[in-house]
């Protein structure tokens, strides 16, 4: 069977690219799709209506998968990634609990995340480096940038990181996400409307996940994702979730017990680093915060 990239998906319905460029609208074999954007696929052809659409009949193995819980059930992103892009901003003031979120989903499945603060020619900008300083601390490369205000600029910074990399961009809404997109892939809002006129979906398509080839040799790609809100993590068991905290990591095993919660349990070197200032109190706090939500809700 011919083989194929998941560029798109809308519910059960996706757009497949095929191995010589051509964009195909395709849907599952059966009720359910576990296929993603940046999956690679085998399929088949019908016809439906006099049109031919594409069948997905497999998944190839994955490298990765980067995952999100919502209210109601866990999200999968998107597949085979080389990076995430985490955008957080100056104004409004991004949350510390929804990057550790995103740091600790990239960490689970093994992908680098880097951290890009826009904004920084709004009077915040001090304050936002401030509250990244820990992140910084613990190694989580960070790249600063004025969307805005200095595109050029900008496009110096990201290019070489990008370059022959499949990245998910992640960001909450008002972080300047759509802007970047547009910057980076001057195509990106055509495209958009290409897939909302094949899929009958309207503006609703704007709001999954899509890929963005970022020239015309194929060299890298950028995945779109929507805004978010809530930034769940019911795919990680309790238990791993400090091994994946990485200012938490080089203590573990240095605790009084080895099944150490780092709650307020005797001679924890985790809550000793907090006291002591080489972690973030606040880092801690947003731990514990997850830590409960695993322990006390499963989907």
């Amino acid at each position: 069977m011919p083989k194929g990239l998941i560029v798109a998906a809308f519910g059960r319905h996706f757009t497949l690219e095929t191995e010589d460029g051509q964009r195909l609208q395709a849907h599952a074999r059966g009720k359910r799709s576990e296929a993603v954007v940046g999956d690679r696929v085998q399929w088949n052809t019908t016809q439906t209506g006099g049109e031919i659409q594409a069948v997905i009949e497999s998944l190839q193995p994955r490298r990765n998968l980067m995952h999100r819980q919502d209210l109601m059930r866990t999200k999968s992103f998107a597949a085979n990634l080389d990076q995430v892009l985490m955008l957080v901003a100056s104004q409004p003031l991004f949350s510390e609990s929804q990057l550790t979120r995103a740091m600790v989903a990239a960490e689970a499945a093994d992908i680098e995340l880097v951290i890009v603060l826009n904004k920084t020619d709004l009077p915040d900008a001090g304050l936002a480096r401030e509250r990244l300083k820990p992140y910084v601390a613990m190694g989580t490369p960070m790249l600063e940038l004025s969307i805005k205000h200095g595109h050029q600029d900008s496009l110096e910074q990201l290019a070489p990181r990008l370059q022959g990399r499949t990245t998910l961009l992640l960001g909450a809404s008002g972080t300047g996400k759509s802007s970047l997109v547009n910057l980076l892939v001057p195509r990106a809002q055509s495209r958009v409307g290409e897939l909302s006129q094949a899929l009958q979906a309207g503006r609703h398509t704007t709001t999954h996940t899509l890929w963005h080839w970022l020239d015309d040799k194929r060299s890298g790609a950028l995945i779109d994702s929507p805004g978010f809100q809530e930034f769940g993590l019911q795919q990680v068991p309790a238990a791993d979730l400090a091994r994946h905290m990485r200012d938490f990591r080089p203590l573990l095993g240095q605790c009084r017990f080895h099944n150490c919660q780092h709650r307020q349990e005797p001679d924890c070197a985790v809550t000793a680093a907090v006291a002591d200032g080489r972690i973030s109190a606040q880092r801690h706090r947003i731990y514990l915060e997850i830590l409960q939500e695993l322990q006390t809700q499963r989907w």
